[in-house]
């Protein structure tokens, strides 16, 4: 039922809706066990309301389940009462693959082939996925801190047909036309690469930094280059601009989707994207799964 397509229209719709709209910010709350932490995401469209709770419990490897799941609660418009309650652990990967594919898509140069990717986890693979449908990805070079698993992640991406290889973060980073950085990392790691290594005209989708002190990137690399994000009050709260000047320009791709405001402004700048993730992408790719379910043979 769920597919890169569907995704990826539905995050055309959600960052469409984001324009002229104040988007509800993520709540970060912890579990008994601080380790263990959820995010409540909001979001209302103009027919619909809900929220998804999305659960990050790193203890889970232990038991052989995922570390991540997603619930996503649709409301009655007329009563206030739940409506529907979709089960989106697996939706919530395409779903956020979706939203840095649709950055790649608006915002890095056409010819991009060459694709590093930063993070060997769950989340990345379907990333690189997701750029490969809207790039001519010839290559990708994947960064990981486990040798084993970074090679086991690169043979998996060349069984379908997406060619891999394991690199280190200079050689990625400086090779690269499109950066996707998908990790766990903190402040209180060193930045994934350096700044100066990055080439003019490559163009970064940035996801890990999705709360206060979180942070993948250079601050170098985001003081020079051009910067977009989903929302940019949350996008400078929890995400990885909380880490940019206080002057700084930032663009919603809402409204370069929808051409209210300019994207690349030449093949030479760099340009970043931040996904700190919204509400709405979740309530719209909910909504066309339901869509998808009544219209089943």
């Amino acid at each position: 039922m769920i597919s890169h397509e569907l995704a990826l229209q539905a995050a055309k719709e959600a960052f469409s809706a984001t324009v002229g709209r104040a988007v509800q910010d993520t709540l970060n709350v912890h579990g008994s066990d601080p380790n263990n932490r959820y995010t409540v995401k909001p979001a209302a469209s103009s027919t619909h309301a809900g929220l998804k709770i999305g659960t990050y419990w790193p203890g889970n490897d232990r038991h052989g389940l995922p570390r991540h799941h997603s619930t996503l609660l649709i409301l009655d418009q007329e009563i206030g009462r739940i409506a529907a309650v979709l089960e989106v652990g697996a939706a919530n990967a395409y779903r956020t693959a979706a939203a840095d594919a649709l950055a790649v898509d608006l915002l890095a140069r056409p010819d991009a082939s060459t694709l590093a990717v930063f993070g060997t986890g769950h989340q990345a693979g379907y990333d690189v996925r997701a750029v490969a449908r809207v790039r001519p990805i010839g290559l990708v070079l994947a960064v990981g801190r486990d040798p084993d698993r970074t090679r086991a992640f690169a043979d998996a991406l060349t069984r379908d047909g997406i060619p891999a290889r394991p690199a280190a973060p200079e050689e990625a980073a400086s090779s690269a036309d499109t950066i996707i950085t998908a990790t766990t990392s903190t402040t209180a790691d060193p930045a994934l690469f350096d700044s100066e290594w990055v080439r003019p005209g490559t163009h970064v989708s940035a996801m890990g930094a999705d709360a206060p002190g979180k942070r993948e990137l250079p601050a170098e690399l985001v003081a020079r280059a051009q910067l977009f994000c989903d929302a940019t009050s949350q996008s400078r709260r929890i995400g990885e601009l909380q880490h940019a000047p206080a002057d700084a320009h930032v663009t919603q791709l809402g409204d370069v989707l929808t051409g209210r405001a300019p994207g690349r402004r030449s093949p030479q700048d760099i340009t970043l994207f931040d996904s700190s993730g919204i509400g709405l992408q979740d309530l719209y790719l909910g909504l066309a799964l339901l869509d998808r379910l009544d219209t089943a043979p």
